[in-house]
Order: structure tokens, then sequence, then C-alpha cells
């Protein structure tokens, strides 16, 4: 079966192509809310690529801007995009793809904000892909759907920061894409089989990268004052 995109991997950038448009929704930097586009980038930054004096935004948009992806959903990492994960999962007559890169290094426990960010960054970015059509409703529950599997990822892997279970980092982004042609669906919560498909996609994907950033980041966990359970 053909994919429905592309993957194109070019430091600093990671680049998903749809074969068509697709309605994509996200609190993505530059192309947030509700969108119709055919990329979704992965920009990787430094810390001294945004340093306090920059504006972040400025810099970010430049990038972009000059790698000719203005008309891509745009989500930044501080993570190794070669260290991406993917997962496609089918359940019944639907599928969800899942393709994200995880960092815990800024993490947070949702309500317990700490005010001492850690001195290196790092971020949970994460597109959903479906395929069916989905209602605006179906969207935002597809979202919520995400939300809730990676932070399962997250607790389960049990990394804790300032003696707190994190639950994610300050700066995670979420993009669910779904094609514009087909029967739409309008319930994508965890009755349905679409729901399993998204959960478990965005589960596995999300563990797997959690995995990775342990094995490369534990040397620096007492410098940011992070718990990585073995």
């Amino acid at each position: 079966m053909d994919e429905p995109f592309s993957i194109a991997l070019a430091r600093p950038l990671l680049t998903v192509t749809f074969r068509e448009p697709q309605r994509v929704l996200s609190w993505s930097m530059l192309l947030p809310g509700m969108q119709v586009v055919r990329r979704i980038a992965w920009l990787e930054v430094r810390n001294a690529d945004l340093p306090a004096d920059v504006d972040a935004f400025d810099v970010i948009s430049g990038r972009i801007r000059d790698a000719g992806l203005n008309d891509a959903v745009v989500l930044v990492t501080s993570r190794d995009i070669r260290r991406n994960h993917f997962s496609h999962v089918r359940v019944e007559d639907t599928q969800a793809r899942c393709l994200t890169t995880v960092g815990l290094s800024n993490s947070e426990r949702v309500g317990a904000r700490l005010h001492r960010p850690p001195p290196f960054t790092g971020t949970i970015n994460t597109l959903v892909h479906v395929d069916h059509p989905l209602s605006d409703g179906a969207l935002i529950e597809a979202m919520s759907i995400a939300t809730e599997a990676r932070t399962a990822a997250v607790l389960d892997a049990d990394v804790r920061r300032g003696g707190l279970a994190v639950t994610g980092t300050g700066t995670d982004c979420i993009a669910i894409a779904a094609p514009m042609d087909g029967e739409t669906i309008h319930y994508a919560g965890k009755h349905t089989a679409l729901g399993e498909a998204i959960g478990t996609a965005v589960y596995r994907a999300t563990a797997e990268g959690i995995a990775d950033w342990k094995t490369d980041y534990a040397e620096f966990s007492d410098a940011a004052q992070v718990h990585i359970a073995r």
C-alpha cells in the first residue's frame, strides 16, 4: 500500500510531504490552529541558536522562510531529529501513523510548574495522521486521544523532576492530520477503532523515543534535577 506521505531528513530539518493536501490541527508556532497544508516540518535548534536577547519567533520563522517551508506547519525541537520514531497501527478499517521526536530535558508536571528550567532543552513533537477525513469535533477528540497517549507513555517511563513524576514538557506540540476526501468520521474517542489506533500508535512511538532519550541524556540528569528510572 502506498504511504500517504514521504519523509525527508536533512538536518536541521525533518520534513513530511503528503501526497494530497490535509486538514491539520495543531498549536504550532507557525501556522497554528486549523490549516490545509501538504507539509509538516521539524526544525532542530540549539540553545545557542536562541539566546535570551533574540526573538525566537523571528529566528525560527527566518530559518523556515530560508528553507522554502512557509507553507508548512512547523514543530521546533532541540532533539537530534535523526532520533525520530514512527509507528503505524491498523484497527478494523482505520489506520493511524505517528512520527515523533522525544526529549524530556525541560520536563514538567502539569499544574506544578517548576520555575527553574534546566540549562538545556528537550521536547516532544508529534505528528499523527489518520486515513479518514474527520469532522471538526473528531479532530479535536483525536487531539485529546493523542495527548493522553503521549502522557501515558511519559508517566509509564517514570521520569521525575523535583521529586514529581513528569507528564510532558513545557514546549510539547502535537499536529493531527486527516485527508479531505472520503467518508468523514465524526467520533475518535477511546471506544472507537480510530481512537484505539491513534492511542496505540502515539504510545508506541513516544515510548520508543523516551527509551532513546534515557540512553542519550542520562549523563545530564543531575544537572537538570531529572531522575531517570532504570
